[in-house]
This record gives structure tokens, sequence and C-alpha cells, in this order.
């Protein structure tokens, strides 16, 4: 395949590229970057991949427990303690 065929990437599968390198904290390949359809194959590994689990964030039976606590309390569990173990802990506690 020539340099002539090849065609850059649209601006909405750069957007959406950088959306997935985020959440799997991976780097979009710069020859992906350059080639329509080698970004297309390579969005296509990454959407089909689980997100990268970050350390901080709650754990699943953390945020099972909480939701839990929540219904029977009938209260919700704030935003802020999805995205921090130490928050989501301190609620669970004082919810008990």
């Amino acid at each position: 395949m020539s340099t002539q065929d090849t065609l850059p990437p649209t601006d909405r599968q750069m957007a959406y590229a950088r959306k997935l390198a985020l959440r799997n904290q991976v780097i979009v390949p710069a020859e992906a970057q350059a080639d329509r359809r080698a970004l297309s194959r390579w969005i296509a590994t990454q959407a089909a991949l689980r997100p990268a689990p970050r350390p901080d964030s709650p754990s699943a039976r953390q945020v099972a427990f909480a939701e839990k606590l929540a219904r029977i309390k009938r209260r919700s569990v704030p935003d802020e303690c999805f995205r921090d173990r130490t928050l989501m802990s301190r609620w669970i506690d004082s919810n008990r």
C-alpha cells in the first residue's frame, strides 16, 4: 500500500481513541495516529478491553456494600465516593 492510499484519521476517531487511551491507560501509537485504518484497528482492540482499575478507586465489594446500605437507608452514595477508596470507606462506616 502506498502513502497515497492512506487517509488521516477523522477528528471523531482521534477523540474516541484519546478517550480509550485514557480509560485503558495506554498511549495511542504514532502509526495509528497517521492512518485511519490502523487507528480503526487500534480502537477495536482497545474498546474490547476492560478499563484498567485505578489503585485508589473503591473495590467492587465496597461499591456493592455501599449501594446496599444506601438502599436500606434510602440515601444516595455521593459521587466522589466512587472515585476514592478512602471516602467510600468513611461513607460506609458512617452509614452502618
